[in-house]
């Protein structure tokens, strides 16, 4: 089954997620940049607070489009030691690609945050969002970071991945959920019909929807009463 784009995936994600919605504790966080989209929609979908965990591929030499790992904010580095070892890949150069992704995870942190600060992930339920799993490097890379913060708990959803990535994911996270796992999987792109790339502006774009929309949610909760005091709508 294709998905026709990533908004739609992100819908129909949202349906498999049911049990989280309205839950005040919980966060999704989409990984920029094909994440967010998908993540937008299903914050929507339930009602909960929208935001990024930025991750990159480490895409290998000559042949970024092969992940041997990835990066994410604070310096959390996931390598395939296995697959790097089978395409003869020295550490000087596994090293140089981690020099130049990390610079653009910092880049795409402070773009897409601005002024505001670190999420706090204290306590709270996080569902981390991808547009696709493949080998789950990014993914892995995310959750090794946001376990820093100490949340209460980490789910990963993603609309497709390989059945492989999302078992070994769902052994390290509190749940994995993928409701379309194709065997042979090949790549993510190949179950979109639209996979074009989405831009540092979408991603700014559809962060700045949601805060609205959750800053709208939160003053229709909060109405004056008769004497003039400010009470919560049930």
């Amino acid at each position: 089954m294709r998905y026709r784009d990533r908004r739609e995936a992100g819908r129909r994600l949202a349906l498999v997620l049911g049990a989280f919605q309205g839950r005040p504790d919980v966060t999704v966080l989409g990984l920029p940049r094909g994440g967010v989209p998908v993540a937008y929609e299903v914050a929507r979908a339930l009602h909960v607070e929208l935001d990024i965990v930025a991750v990159r591929k480490l895409g290998l030499p000559g042949q970024p489009e092969f992940a041997m790992g990835a990066i994410a904010l604070g310096g959390i580095v996931v390598l395939d030691e296995e697959l790097i070892a089978m395409m003869g890949v020295t550490p000087a150069a596994v090293e140089r690609v981690i020099a130049v992704e990390r610079t653009e995870v910092a880049r795409r942190e402070r773009s897409y945050r601005g002024s505001r600060p670190p999420l706090d992930v204290r306590d709270r339920t996080l569902i981390l969002v991808d547009d696709g799993v493949a080998t789950g490097a990014g993914v892995r890379a995310a959750v090794t970071a946001l376990r820093r913060g100490n949340p209460a708990s980490i789910v990963v959803a993603s609309p497709v991945g390989s059945r492989q990535a999302c078992r070994a994911i769902a052994a390290s996270t509190d749940g994995c959920l993928c409701p379309e796992m194709p065997e042979p999987f090949y790549t993510v792109g190949l179950w979109y019909e639209d996979f074009s790339v989405t831009s540092d502006a979408e991603v700014t774009e559809l962060l700045k929807r949601a805060r609205e929309s959750a800053g709208k949610s939160m003053r229709e909760r909060v109405l004056p009463d008769r004497r003039g005091h400010e009470s919560i709508a049930g």
